[in-house]
């Protein structure tokens, strides 16, 4: 297959690491120019430029769109996810479209257990625009939206680092995965026929943050942090659709993702 990747970053990476060790041939367009993985052909340009877009090949197989926004507002999202994407595939018409988005398109904020069926309704600038992206993505079919909880993984070191400090862990729901895992989903999701268009990929046990933090400490020696006053919030998002069409986690749980912290 032929596979254009917007957004080569480490996700876009791994990702196209893991095409070409199945046999495709992949491109990706980046703006730094930075060593790609061996067998990756490099564009790099910039993806509002449609000059550069079009250096990209024609009708690909698959169009997967991973980029990240240069800053934390609506206009860089809405630039990036809703500009963007639409720019990429009217120039590129790729023949399927995997959109990577994230579970802050969801508002559940009492403990519950959201799934690909869940209303996804969060009100805040990134989970609306995300929205508008996805259903972008959808007005064609067979196109396919991956939404990943937070990520984990080399050089992702917040929550540990507040972990160490014992300043800024609430008692809250977290979900994670680590990049490798969310990169595999993605690969997986390219190889699976008649896939259904919206999945999840987070890891096997949503914890609450002061558990982990309480894990992360006892690993350096360190004594637990009390637990904060008051219900859980947050929201517990599950995996169980993409498990059942056969992707496995290699890190199940925040233990194996923090366990060389």
């Amino acid at each position: 297959m032929d596979i254009a990747i917007i957004g080569a970053g480490d996700l876009g990476m791994r990702l196209a690491a893991l095409r070409v060790a199945a046999g495709d041939t992949v491109t990706a367009l980046r703006r730094r120019v930075l060593p790609m993985p061996a067998g990756v052909q490099a564009v790099y340009g910039d993806l509002d430029a449609e000059a550069d877009l079009r250096r990209l090949p024609a009708r690909p197989d698959w169009l997967v769109f991973c980029a990240t926004p240069d800053a934390r507002n609506e206009s860089a999202y809405r630039q990036l996810y809703v500009d963007g994407l639409a720019r990429a595939m009217c120039v590129l018409q790729p023949r399927h479209t995997l959109f990577v988005s994230s579970t802050a398109v969801y508002a559940q904020d009492a403990g519950e257990w959201v799934d690909e069926d869940s209303a996804a309704a969060a009100q805040g600038f990134n989970g609306r625009v995300l929205r508008e992206a996805e259903a972008l993505c959808l007005q064609q079919p067979e196109n396919r939206v991956l939404r990943l909880s937070g990520i984990t993984g080399p050089g992702r070191r917040m929550l540990v680092n507040r972990a160490l400090l014992g300043e800024g862990v609430t008692g809250d729901w977290t979900n994670r995965i680590h990049i490798d895992d969310a990169a595999a989903a993605a690969a997986h999701l390219i190889d699976a026929p008649g896939a259904s268009p919206v999945w999840i990929a987070s890891d096997d046990e949503p914890a609450v943050q002061v558990e982990v933090a309480n894990w992360i400490r006892a690993r350096h020696g360190l004594p637990p942090l009390p637990a904060p006053p008051g219900p859980a919030r947050g929201r517990r998002v599950s995996n169980a659709k993409l498990r059942a069409a056969g992707w496995q986690s290699r890190y199940p749980s925040y233990r194996e993702a923090y366990a060389d912290a």
